[in-house]
């Protein structure tokens, strides 16, 4: 039976690389010089950390960008609240969203069945995979998901006949 997976998955490499980028310019640049503006990496978070909200702003941009010009969606990071570092420096977390939460293959699963679409579909781990017996269905199903509005960016693979 023809199937198909929907995740939600970010290239880590392509992310290392944005950060490397951002890491880069802020040091260039004349506004960051004499700061105490960092990006911390660990592969499953960044921690910026700056020592006011202008430059907290600038490198949240900065990162952005470089995440936007190397084809990351900017709906996998997910901004926490800024915080007091201790002294006179501030800490902002973002994490990397990564899989399909519960509530979203629920949300992503309604919308299958609301379509009235002759599809099947489960929740397997972090993943959605959608079955049929006719691969248009699964075609039109994939259409119906890409104009959906979801808070993570989804991808589809392992598409079987």
């Amino acid at each position: 039976m023809p199937s198909f997976d929907i995740v939600s998955e970010i290239d880590i490499q392509e992310a290392d690389n944005a950060i490397n980028q951002a890491r880069k310019e802020i040091e260039g640049r004349f506004d960051f010089k004499g700061t105490e503006t960092e990006i911390k990496w660990d592969r499953k978070e960044i921690v910026l950390i700056g020592d006011d909200e202008y430059r907290m702003e600038a490198m949240k941009s900065i990162l952005q960008s470089r995440f936007h010009k190397r084809g990351i969606d900017m709906k996998v990071l997910k901004f926490e609240k800024a915080e007091p570092a201790g002294g006179k420096l501030i800490r902002q977390k973002i994490s990397l969203a990564q899989g399909i939460e519960k509530e979203v293959a629920k949300t992503i699963i309604a919308n299958l069945k609301d379509a009235k679409l002759k599809v099947q579909a489960q929740i397997v781990d972090d993943k959605v995979r959608v079955n049929s017996k006719s691969i248009d269905e699964l075609q039109t199903a994939m259409g119906l998901l890409k104009k959906g509005q979801f808070d993570i960016p989804l991808q589809f693979n392992n598409m079987r006949s």
